[in-house]
């Protein structure tokens, strides 16, 4: 089994998400090769909470120029994890 701390690279933290965490939906950087019930034990894992759905978007590269030279950004997924009513919130993201 991976370790949980290698799934979840780190969270995101946007206009967007922010709104989002008063409805307990957090959203976190993962792994391109996690899948969703991997995502959902290692938020578990590590935060002590209970998830109660996982959704994934997989973020294209996008094409980026530096002068003359270009080349593109990384590919990436994004996790939305939303917690159960009865679960606690986050304290990673409290201070945000």
């Amino acid at each position: 089994m991976k370790d949980p701390r290698d799934i979840i690279k780190r969270p995101v933290i946007t206009e967007q998400s922010t709104e989002l965490m008063a409805a307990k939906r957090y959203v976190f950087e993962v792994d391109i090769r996690a899948n969703k019930t991997e995502i959902k034990s290692a938020v578990e894992q590590i935060f002590n909470v209970k998830v109660s759905n996982v959704n994934t978007l997989r973020v294209p590269a996008k094409p980026k120029r530096y002068g003359r030279h270009s080349g593109y950004t990384s590919e990436w997924k994004k996790a939305f994890v939303q917690l159960s009513e009865d679960s606690k919130e986050l304290e990673f993201f409290e201070s945000v």
